[in-house]
């Protein structure tokens, strides 16, 4: 059975990549923290972060996330969102809590808004098991991939739950795969498998894919269209660190 390596905020190891050096900090790192997304077939999805909490060996720092509720579909295909940036003790980070507020959170299917609410397990926030140093004086940045498609869960009355779904890009230390379907109108779901490892996306509304955040390796690209399409599937893609693997336009009947 395939593993999915989207996962839930719990155990989830948080790529950090060195950007630059902050001269003249002592024992202090600058993080920033960067949202991009996986598409999701809605309107518009808006998020409101309260703040975010950094748990590591030299001390406890809650991060103040100056933005308001923002569509987080608007940073998909390369781009995304910076939601907080601070200064914060250097160490061993040991978990990382993004907190929501408890409105703002909205999601618009066909033109109609629904309020987000949030399991009551999750109202102090949702907790990422962290494994990684922050080196004085270096800053980090922090991206983390929400996967819309995963992330509504409609309820049996109508009503829609916000259960984040993300998954970590390691920066330094990943490629991408990328590519057109055509017919758009198919509307496919897209997997990139190695070995039991599967990462899972979806076409947006010109048929274009990306795979951020793809391990070095060689993968097997599974097409599954809606009906009457028929699913495809392209063997021995290879990714390569630092680089992007364009599958150019792949037709499907």
């Amino acid at each position: 059975m395939k593993k999915l390596l989207i996962i839930a905020f719990v155990g989830l190891g948080i790529g950090l990549s060195a950007c630059n050096k902050n001269e003249g900090s002592s024992g202090m790192t600058k993080v920033s923290v960067k949202l991009t997304d996986a598409p999701g077939a809605y309107d518009a999805l808006y998020l409101s972060v309260k703040e975010i909490e950094v748990l590591s060996s030299g001390g406890r720092s809650t991060l103040a996330v100056n933005s308001n509720p923002f569509d987080i579909l608007k940073f998909r295909m390369g781009k995304d969102t910076l939601i907080a940036t601070q200064d914060i003790p250097s160490g061993q980070i040991q978990e990382v809590r993004l907190v929501l507020n408890d409105t703002g959170n909205i999601v618009v299917i066909n033109g109609i808004s629904y309020p987000l609410t949030t399991p009551s397990g999750q109202s102090s926030g949702v907790k990422l098991k962290v494994n990684e140093t922050l080196e004085a004086g270096v800053a980090y940045t922090m991206l983390l991939d929400f996967d819309a498609a995963k992330s509504i869960v409609q309820t049996g009355n109508g009503k829609y739950i916000l259960k984040p779904v993300i998954r970590a890009i390691p920066n330094a230390v990943s490629g991408s795969i990328t590519g057109v379907i055509s017919p758009a109108a198919s509307n496919p779901k897209i997997y990139a498998i190695a070995g039991t490892d599967t990462l899972g996306t979806v076409s947006d509304a010109n048929g274009k894919f990306w795979f951020p955040g793809v391990a070095a390796g060689t993968y097997k690209v599974e097409i599954v269209p809606v009906s009457p399409y028929v699913m495809k599937t392209i063997d021995n893609v290879v990714v390569v660190t630092g680089s992007t693997k364009d599958l150019g336009t792949i037709t499907i009947n």
